[in-house]
């Protein structure tokens, strides 16, 4: 199984979800979203895609500035459903896919923060949680995808099988460890404050349900890969 996973430069954590990957055999390729090479062009100087994974991004989907990185990635989005290949996105990866198949996506009044359960009409493709939160932006879904959960702020997970081969996306990050939340908490002190929450409350909550998260993280990807179809291989201790 080989996967290509579109990430930022300086933040290519993919937690518990490309653990689990690897767990199940995958090869997990990181490409940088400022410098996202030919869609086509990559897939014929190497081996087939099973998998593109979009990770979050400090980036807004909607903003100007970031209009060209926004409209490579979402090339890689169509081409890479168009070709047969699944598509997964987290967070930021949800907006773009949002966008890139017809929805869109804006800035919320105020942030979503903290370790969240999710109204769900699907428990396996999108299970309450809690889940961690850690957003300002938020999408507006695809006509004709199937939004599976949402909480108050809006959806937190859509399905959507109208452009090729099957694309699931998750606003809330099922990847999140510890210390990666910590350091958005340290780096986002603006964001924390806007949503009138504690850092180091929420620091504590993401050790404490470390445990669970990560079970939890392992069950979605593997119940994800299921419903997309991807063949996994034998289970890597």
């Amino acid at each position: 199984m080989r996967v290509v996973v579109i990430a930022d430069e300086t933040d290519r954590e993919g937690g518990y979800v490309t653990e689990r990957l690897r767990q199940l055999g995958a090869e997990v390729e990181f490409v940088d979203r400022g410098d996202l090479p030919d869609r086509a062009e990559h897939a014929a100087a190497g081996k087939p895609v099973d998998l593109l994974l979009l990770l979050g991004s400090y980036r807004s989907a909607h903003d100007p500035k970031h209009v060209r990185d926004v409209m490579a990635e979402s090339d890689w989005v169509r081409g890479s459903l168009a070709a047969g290949t699944p598509v997964m996105g987290i967070c930021f990866g949800a907006q773009l896919m949002a966008r890139a198949l017809g929805g869109h996506s804006y800035r919320m009044a105020e942030p979503e923060v903290g370790w969240v359960r999710v109204d769900s009409v699907d428990h396996v493709l999108c299970p309450p949680g809690p889940w961690g939160q850690f957003h300002h932006d938020t999408f507006v879904p695809p006509q004709n995808a199937q939004v599976l959960g949402s909480t108050w702020h809006g959806p937190q997970c859509f399905i959507d099988e109208e452009h090729g081969a099957k694309a699931i996306a998750w606003q809330f990050h099922p990847e999140v460890v510890p210390e990666v939340y910590a350091q958005w908490v340290d780096d986002e002190k603006t964001t924390v404050r806007a949503a009138d929450a504690d850092g180091d409350e929420l620091n504590r909550e993401a050790r404490r349900l470390a445990p669970q998260a990560r079970t939890r993280a392992f069950a979605l990807v593997d119940a994800a890969l299921d419903y997309l179809d991807v063949e996994v291989g034998t289970i890597v201790s």
